[in-house]
């Protein structure tokens, strides 16, 4: 079943940029000035503890927040300048998406489709594709309120993509997901992306950013402190690959959480 067409080529090489953006609230960095490409066909992982800045980094490439300094490209074009050309090569995911309860789970992409003026002809061969995909076939004529918070999920997914966007933001896209929704995601990110789709996820999952990711950013009390595949951040780590958790003792070692671990367990020992 198809889920996504080859890209269309709209997209340059560089899918999505992020030139020295930052985030400040109140004086309070909650991003520090970023600079980081995403290529076209790349499915990118961010990942770090609550309050790190990952949803918010998220948030500003989706145009939701404008930057304090800097600027987001997508596909080009200026998220705040540009936000209309921007917003048709997107989708976005929140980590608690909010849908119409009253509405069916069909009449929720119907009304997708029509937001984003997508013909009769296409929605009749994309709807059954993306819920077939997520196994969303049976439930598709239920109230949305009866759904739960996995399924939830698996919609906002479903109508993210209905118009086929050329980059894909999903903030913390597997929580609430049992392991074959789960496996479901995974297949459809990969398919995405195989055919020339961008994929930027965030995630506290460190097992689905090493299955998933080609590249993994970690984010550290506001900052970017270190990104490249997972091999590369193992191998910078000093963690050899075949230790169970690898990646898991990068990202501790990367962030020196080991060392505040260790100190907090040694001081309570000797309490």
């Amino acid at each position: 079943m198809i889920i996504a067409g080859v890209a269309d080529g709209s997209c340059p090489p560089s899918a999505i940029a992020f030139e020295a953006a930052e985030k400040s609230f109140d004086g309070q960095v909650a991003v520090a000035p970023l600079d980081l490409v995403v290529g076209r066909g790349e499915l990118f992982g961010l990942i770090g503890p609550n309050g790190a800045g990952k949803t918010t980094t998220i948030k500003m490439a989706v145009g939701l927040l404008r930057p304090s300094r800097g600027r987001v490209l997508i596909c080009g074009h200026d998220i705040q300048r540009q936000g209309t050309l921007a917003r048709r090569q997107l989708g976005y995911v929140p980590d608690n998406a909010s849908l119409y309860d009253k509405l069916t789970g069909l009449e929720m992409l119907e009304l997708a489709s029509d937001l984003h003026q997508i013909s009769r002809e296409r929605r009749r061969r994309r709807i059954p594709a993306l819920l077939e995909a997520l196994d969303l076939q049976q439930a598709a004529g239920q109230l949305v309120q009866s759904y739960s918070r996995g399924m939830r999920q698996k919609l906002a997914l479903c109508a993210a993509l209905m118009h086929d966007p050329q980059v894909l933001f999903l903030d913390e896209p597997t929580v609430g997901l049992d392991p074959q929704a789960a496996r479901q995601l995974k297949v459809m990110l990969q398919t995405l992306c195989a055919t020339g789709h961008t994929v930027f996820l965030s995630t506290h999952a460190l097992e689905i950013a090493a299955a998933l990711c080609d590249r993994v950013g970690i984010f550290h009390q506001a900052e970017l402190v270190a990104v490249g595949t997972v091999a590369e951040l193992e191998r910078a780590a000093g963690v050899s690959s075949d230790h169970p958790g690898a990646l898991e003792r990068a990202f501790m070692s990367v962030t020196g959480a080991e060392d505040q671990e260790s100190a907090g367990l040694i001081s309570a020992l000797g309490s």
